[in-house]
């Protein structure tokens, strides 16, 4: 699939390329996976995604699979441990927000039943398709990723301004921002 066109941001970078074409965009309706990107896409404020994206398998292993019922009882001791974890970014801010977010994440599950009805309900239930022609099209935060950002701020999240919600809403396919040359865009 090498001459196949992709959004630019892909590159050539294995990981990248595998990303934006198995996981980027694609609609994602399981709670953990919703709950692990918004974890990831919270650390990845200031960094690259590829950069996040190298250490996923650690913060996977780091985060107890982000299971939020372990997550949530998180303690000082295993706090210093995260810190301590090379094979995540070791911000203590960030390492918080994470304990802090899979709390809120429990209360958000036991009031709408599931966090996927919760953020799904920001789109209306169904991916908001856009038809960017270059990347530079593609905004940074939209009224939806604003109302996200300013509700989980209000039930405590942290490390959710709006366009982290934005990132968050592409990842998990809430929109399609892929460009209209992209193969990617049509599916």
């Amino acid at each position: 699939m090498a001459d196949v066109q992709r959004c630019a941001w892909a590159g050539s970078d294995p990981l990248y390329v595998r990303y934006h074409d198995e996981e980027w965009g694609v609609p994602v309706h399981d709670d953990r996976r919703l709950f692990e990107m918004l974890v990831l896409e919270g650390a990845q404020a200031g960094l690259s995604w590829i950069t996040i994206l190298r250490k996923r398998p650690a913060y996977r292993k780091a985060f107890d699979r982000f299971d939020p019922k372990k997550i949530a009882r998180y303690d000082a001791r295993k706090r210093r441990a995260l810190l301590a974890d090379a094979g995540i970014v070791r911000n203590r801010l960030k390492i918080d927000a994470a304990i802090t977010n899979a709390q809120a994440y429990l209360d958000v599950r036991k009031e709408f039943g599931s966090f996927d009805s919760y953020v799904w309900r920001f789109v209306g239930g169904q991916p908001k398709v856009n038809h960017p022609k270059t990347m530079s099209d593609v905004p940074p935060r939209s009224a939806e990723s604003d109302a996200l950002s300013r509700d989980l701020q209000s039930r405590g999240f942290r490390f959710v301004g709006s366009t982290i919600c934005y990132a968050f809403m592409q990842a998990v396919g809430m929109v399609n921002d892929h460009v209209t040359s992209c193969y990617r865009h049509k599916r």
